[in-house]
């Protein structure tokens, strides 16, 4: 059982007990709790740290955990149908509606119902985070002089420097922003880049979170195909014609959700099409340290092979650790990086200094290069097992593309009706799959899903999801059961 498992449930034992109490009343203390629960100090310390949160309790140094007051009643709920008026009246000239679909976004961050597998989320598993290195960096980070001290609107030097040296090429420091996380450094982006109203030229199929931010940003995303090799150039050049975009945002490295690559021969002629258009790249290289142990040498960054200021590059470490390590960067060379400046000081002012210098201390660790290595040999591994059960226990859903990178499988349920049918069919069968229509930002091609095998337990949990898949499909638990 996970400590954050044994916390919760120790928490609500605690809170299911405390009318046993009378306000003011002392609670047992922690070491009664401990061997009464048999549980850990530091499970009982959170636990307690939870309930005084709620203000169920009150914790007093050297006396002992007590009863708290109820809080009074809360006050009768107004009438707030005012705001759906309020929310949704347009002005003069809008373009875009208010409204923000954020439904492909809360897929992957929901935690799923008890006993459900999760095959819709898109960070790692707990047992494939590194926990104790994390840990460790951030004890180290709050002991370093002016840990807790405001840090530069940029970002710490020293993980700007490091930032740009992984990006490579002629970036340096001083081209490197440090943002709260990827999400955050692509809405920088955008509003920085593209006015309100402005359409943004985005891959089809692409990321959802990319998408909600466009229309967030009032912007009107525009679909360019992608295939087995990327983005389509003679698409793409024909969508800067017909459009008169000047963003483009694309992601050449194991793109989500289909874990393509950009052919190398595709690669300058993006470029080159962008800087006919007079118009800037976000490369999001969200998964370049997710590479799998077959990948093979990567590609480098297409801001490395960028002398012109065409790109602007979004990476973040929090993929490859954990949701809640939100570090990430923005790279750009040129006038647009006062821009980018501008915007992000005005959202957010910087980022927090004791995240940055924890982030500095596991990136600068032994540690971080064995986590790389043993995230690359068991992502590799889950996306064979996950394929190779697709194929043995379904074979008429098609797999068009195995990556080499990336947490995910895009497959196409061929003859199984279609996305959200199918994805409300596996979640009755207790698993969570992504329907693909929020991949796109116009009518997709076809029914398509997105399988992730980065949040499960292990390899035994994706076989089972398979295999629960394979007895929904065939009719013991269907749409209509």
């Amino acid at each position: 059982m996970y400590e954050r498992s044994s916390v919760a449930e120790l928490a609500e034992s605690l809170r299911a007990q405390l009318n046993r109490y009378s306000v003011g009343g002392k609670l047992p203390s922690s070491r009664a709790l401990v061997e009464h629960y048999r549980v850990s100090p530091v499970t009982v310390s959170r636990a307690l740290a939870q309930l005084a949160a709620e203000g169920l309790v009150v914790t007093r140094p050297g006396a002992g955990v007590f009863r708290a007051s109820p809080r009074a009643s809360a006050p009768a709920s107004g009438d707030t149908s005012w705001q759906e008026v309020a929310l949704s009246a347009e002005t003069v000239g809008e373009v875009v509606p208010r409204s923000v679909d954020a439904t492909g976004v809360m897929g992957s961050l929901t935690v799923p119902p008890s006993g459900v597998i999760e095959l819709n989320g898109g960070y790692l598993h707990p047992s494939l985070q590194p926990e104790r290195a994390m840990a460790a960096a951030l004890a180290r980070a709050g002991r370093r002089p002016g840990a807790w001290g405001r840090p530069p609107v940029e970002g710490l030097p020293e993980l700007r420097d490091w930032f740009a040296r992984e990006i490579g090429g002629a970036v340096v420091a001083a081209d490197v922003l440090v943002t709260a996380g990827g999400q955050s450094a692509l809405a920088t982006a955008l509003r920085a880049l593209a006015p309100p109203g402005a359409p943004i030229l985005v891959e089809s199929p692409t990321y959802p979170g990319l998408l909600a931010i466009a229309r967030a940003s009032g912007c009107r995303p525009v679909p360019v195909p992608v295939d087995a090799e990327g983005v389509r150039p003679e698409l793409l050049a024909a969508a800067f014609e017909a459009t008169g975009a000047r963003v483009f945002v694309c992601q050449p490295l194991f793109q989500n959700p289909t874990g393509a690559v950009l052919a190398p021969g595709r690669r300058a002629e993006v470029l080159r099409i962008a800087r006919a258009a007079g118009a800037f790249v976000v490369e999001d290289d969200y998964a370049r340290s997710l590479a799998h142990e077959d990948a093979g040498p990567l590609s480098a960054t297409l801001a490395a092979e960028d002398p012109d200021g065409v790109v602007v590059h979004v990476r973040s470490l929090t993929k490859a650790t954990s949701p809640s390590l939100r570090v990430g960067a923005l790279a750009a060379r040129g006038p647009v990086v006062d821009r980018l400046r501008a915007i992000q000081v005005v959202d957010t002012f910087f980022v927090s200094r004791p995240l940055q210098e924890a982030a500095l201390e596991l990136v600068g660790a032994p540690a971080w290069p064995r986590h790389l290595r043993t995230v690359a040999a068991e992502l590799r591994h889950r996306r064979d097992v996950l394929a190779g059960a697709l194929r043995r226990e379904l074979p008429a859903l098609e797999l068009p593309h195995l990556p080499s990178g990336g947490y995910q499988l895009w497959v196409r349920p061929d003859g199984a009706g279609d996305d959200a049918a199918f994805a409300a069919t596996a979640l009755r069968a207790g698993v969570a799959v992504a329907p693909g229509r929020p991949y796109f930002c116009a009518e997709p091609p076809g029914p398509y899903v997105r399988m992730s095998f980065a949040g499960v337990s292990g390899p035994g949990e994706l076989v089972e999801a398979v295999q629960r898949l394979r007895g929904a499909l065939a009719g013991g638990v269907g749409p209509d059961a």
